[in-house]
């Protein structure tokens, strides 16, 4: 019933549902020489961390997020790269701290925000297989796309 209870919380204090995409940080990502290290989640977000894109800059290379970081619990904003994100998704935001945080959107309406979710995950993609792209993956690797691909 929590969902119920933060949307009354939201509508008291003159908060509007906004809609956004919601991506998760990878849990862990490559770095340094030829992508041969590896690091969980980014310097702001534990890997996993579910966090609310906000907008989108540099032709969705990196994106304005907001999300809990690794060393306290309040929401902030932080830019983060896409390739570091993955699942995106659409999603009806009525956290009131999420909001308060956002204040805005850039997606006006649900079908706009999922066809931004086709292309973060889609650029997010590229920007992960491009980066490395003539290097081969260190052994064993954790990255998005070695995981995802022994999953399946």
């Amino acid at each position: 019933m929590t969902g119920s209870h933060e949307a009354q919380e939201a509508q008291e204090q003159g908060l509007e549902p906004l809609w956004m995409v919601v991506a998760n940080v990878v849990q862990w990502r490559r770095y340094g020489e030829g992508g041969q290290g590896q690091r969980p989640g980014t310097k702001s977000f534990k890997g996993g961390s579910r966090v609310y894109v906000q907008e989108s800059v540099d032709g969705a290379e990196n994106c304005m997020v907001i999300g809990r970081p690794r060393h306290t619990r309040r929401y902030v904003a932080a830019f983060v790269s896409t390739r570091h994100l993955h699942t995106f998704r659409p999603k009806l935001v009525r956290s009131p701290a999420v909001l308060r945080t956002a204040e805005w959107s850039g997606f006006p309406d649900g079908a706009a925000a999922a066809r931004a979710a086709a292309v973060y995950e889609r650029k997010a993609r590229e920007l992960r297989t491009w980066r490395w792209a003539d290097w081969h993956h260190p052994e064993p690797c954790l990255c998005h796309e070695c995981l995802t691909s022994a999953a399946a």
